[in-house]
């Protein structure tokens, strides 16, 4: 049976969130129950799922909107157009965080909820109703254990964390199973080579909607400094941009080929995420044993 799941996401900012999305919807070992946005501006972060849905023919799928926040750069309007979220023939959700209360509560199985945002919304889901980590459990990318980002051999304040640090306590400190990808394993994740070329070559039409904002997601992070050198960097000809976000949707089904640790995690209030017995326990992916399971896997689904 398929494990029912929720995803979080901050789509419209980083092109990963959107890799992400059509993994997921190309998972069978995952059937998804709603999705929701968070942080910034949260309808127009729902309008993308929502277009991504019709994309990919899933308009079954509720699309919820999440609380909002301080605006931020919307580096996927080109793609977006002028797509609206009332456009969506799909169930919308105004109320992002009653819906994924009551989707857990209804849920006759354990549900897994994907986080691959900051955690604004999901510690909100923890004040509304406490009594759903009795019927979910947490996979999340967020964090950086021992390696920093493009694998530098330095923890550093990771973007998930550091923008809603409290958030991240009170999850971590929920008493539900929880698992991360910190930037260990998911800092340095993208499709090069023959599996980048094959998602390249796929007809699909929700791969084809990645590849257009993939594109274009180049361009307009340029706009963005912290991104800028980094992006500079690549060839979107010839690889993905770092895909953390698809290394948690694997986590919500496999472990194979990744080095998992069950660490006492504490989440500073700057941000800082130090492994520290005074912390929470987390199952953390902390170390790739094969990342060739994973890379496999995700351009076979995209392809």
């Amino acid at each position: 049976m398929p494990i029912p799941v929720i995803l979080d996401t901050d789509i419209g900012l980083d092109v990963d969130d959107v890799w992400a999305l059509a993994y997921l919807l190309q998972c069978p070992e995952l059937e998804i129950k709603l999705i929701t946005t968070c942080t910034g501006d949260t309808t127009y972060r729902a309008a993308l799922v929502a277009k991504m849905l019709e994309a990919a023919g899933r308009t079954d799928i509720p699309v919820g909107v999440g609380l909002a926040g301080e605006a931020s750069l919307k580096t996927h309007r080109e793609w977006l157009g002028d797509y609206q979220l009332t456009d969506y023939p799909g169930l919308v959700h105004a109320d992002g965080i009653s819906a994924i209360a009551e989707t857990i509560l209804a849920s006759e199985d354990t549900v897994t909820l994907i986080a691959i945002g900051p955690l604004t919304n999901v510690a909100a889901v923890l004040d509304h109703t406490p009594s759903i980590v009795e019927n979910a459990k947490f996979v999340g990318m967020h964090g950086s254990l021992r390696i920093g980002y493009v694998g530098i051999a330095k923890a550093m304040r990771e973007f998930n964390v550091a923008q809603d640090a409290a958030a991240c306590q009170k999850v971590f400190a929920a008493s539900w199973p929880k698992t991360i990808t910190p930037l260990d394993t998911c800092g340095t994740a993208a499709l090069k080579g023959d599996e980048y070329k094959q998602v390249a070559a796929s007809k699909k039409p929700v791969t084809q909607a990645v590849l257009q904002n993939h594109h274009n997601w180049f361009r307009a992070a340029l706009d963005w400094p912290v991104m800028a050198d980094l992006v500079k960097s690549m060839n979107p000809e010839e690889q993905s941009s770092i895909l953390y976000d698809c290394v948690a949707v694997y986590l919500a089904f496999s472990e194979e080929g990744m080095g998992m640790e069950d660490l006492y995690v504490l989440v500073t209030d700057d941000g800082k995420t130090l492994i520290d017995q005074q912390g929470e326990l987390v199952r953390c992916a902390t170390h790739w044993l094969d990342d060739k399971a994973f890379y496999q896997n995700l351009s076979a689904r995209l392809t």
